[in-house]
């Protein structure tokens, strides 16, 4: 029987999805020559019930490195007092070396990309020559003033990192071997890089599970919000892995926070008083009966009683 982990996913049906998107990559490099020493990004797409209210970016770790091994990795440095910026760079290499970090493959202290990464041309070269980029957290919060929009529109925003942790390697590893989700609050479709085509059909299976698990609890609304799972390369079609049923949608509901929905039907009866409408439910309201008033006779004065007895009805 299929490994079924506890959110459902059937990691059969994972493994056949991946075996077809190799199956097409290798008719695909069959057919273009330049492309038999690339690998395409594998990817998992996650299509929610609900828009989560505000955009976030959740890390997730997972067993294999999900990017290639020439893959470029840039790390933005501070400038290190009383040295220039070539001693800087040495400084950071000696002290990577020391903790067997291996996957640097350019340190640009913060002077430098002031100086030389200034014009947009070069910020554009720049971003196209990594895949993935760090930043000291020393220096995080001037970066994005330097970098530009596009890095982040590119979503290659450079990760913050503790550069005087004693397991930098570890540190750096967190980020350089971790997929990112990034959450947003304007659509219902994310993306999750899960490996490449140069990875074993295992492996990739062992970080689409990894991620589907880290989903039950760091997605926003939980599992219960995941409505469609698809594997994809970077040129082929999307193949579902899957499909959530309505159960979820209706648990949805039932969770929703009951002030919110108060707050939401006081807004809602507002907006219908100021339009001069009435809501479905004042409509279908029975009218209240009116109390009538108890009729009493009225007598007349005793006055006009006894000037009646003395004078006739003919006066």
């Amino acid at each position: 029987m299929a490994d079924t982990v506890r959110h459902r996913v059937d990691s059969s049906q994972v493994t056949k999805a991946i075996q077809a998107l190799y199956a097409y990559h290798n008719t695909k490099k069959r057919g273009d020559s330049l492309l038999l020493n690339e690998h395409e990004r594998i990817s998992l797409i996650v299509t929610v019930w609900r828009i989560p209210d505000k955009a976030e970016v959740i890390r997730i770790p997972v067993p294999h490195s999900i990017r290639p091994r020439t893959q470029e990795v840039c790390l933005f440095t501070r400038d290190e007092p009383n040295m220039s910026t070539e001693q800087t760079i040495n400084f950071y290499k000696k002290l990577l070396s020391n903790h067997g970090v291996t996957q640097i493959s350019e340190i640009i202290p913060l002077r430098k990309m002031k100086r030389e990464y200034k014009p947009f041309e070069a910020k554009r070269r720049l971003l196209r020559s990594f895949g993935v980029f760090l930043a000291d957290a020393r220096i995080r919060r001037l970066l994005p003033s330097q970098m530009g929009k596009h890095f982040y529109k590119s979503k290659k925003e450079a990760h913050s990192v503790n550069l005087e942790r004693k397991s930098l390697k570890f540190e750096l590893n967190r980020f350089i071997q971790a997929s990112v989700l990034h959450i947003t609050n304007k659509g219902c479709c994310y993306s999750i890089l899960v490996g490449h085509t140069g990875m074993k059909v295992e492996e990739i299976v062992e970080n689409v599970l990894a991620v589907t698990k880290v989903l039950t609890t760091k997605l926003p609304m939980n599992w219960c919000n995941v409505k469609i799972l698809h594997l994809k390369t970077q040129s082929s079609v999307a193949l579902p892995i899957y499909n959530s049923s309505f159960d979820n949608l209706n648990k949805l509901g039932k969770s929703e926070n009951p002030v919110k929905k108060e707050k939401s039907a006081k807004k809602r009866k507002a907006g219908a008083e100021e339009d001069g409408t009435t809501t479905q439910k004042e409509i279908n309201k029975p009218d209240e009966e009116e109390e009538i008033p108890e009729l009493v006779p009225i007598e007349e004065p005793s006055s006009a009683k006894k000037s009646k007895k003395k004078h006739g009805p003919g006066y």
